[in-house]
């Protein structure tokens, strides 16, 4: 079995990193609100966008934990890496190292081709 081909399909998955952009707390503010109101009214992608562009923690460990509810492990994994909530990261780590021992486990019990 290819893992490779099953896990990462899509190379969003990744946590890709740029240089921050600078802005000054006012706009942060601003625009804090704005991703606040977006993930209420139930925009959670653009709200996302928004919390990426600031770096508010408290907004990424939200979609993270909406990401979660809606069984998206990887995409609450990556929001929690970002905000940086560690406690919610490393829980998502250790049932994903749970799995791939177990996947590891399976492939070893298989019988040589």
């Amino acid at each position: 079995m290819d893992y490779k081909k099953n896990f990462f399909k899509d190379e969003s998955m990744f946590i890709k990193t740029t240089k921050k952009t600078t802005m000054d707390a006012a706009q942060k503010v601003v625009l804090n609100r704005k991703g606040n109101v977006l993930y209420n009214s139930g925009d959670i992608e653009g709200a996302r966008r928004i919390f990426l562009t600031t770096g508010y923690s408290d907004g990424l460990t939200r979609v993270g934990d909406y990401y979660k509810s809606q069984g998206r492990s990887l995409d609450a994994l990556r929001m929690y890496w970002i905000a940086p909530d560690h406690k919610k990261s490393e829980a998502i780590i250790m049932q994903l190292s749970a799995l791939i021992k177990n996947l590891i486990h399976e492939e070893g019990d298989l019988p040589d081709a």
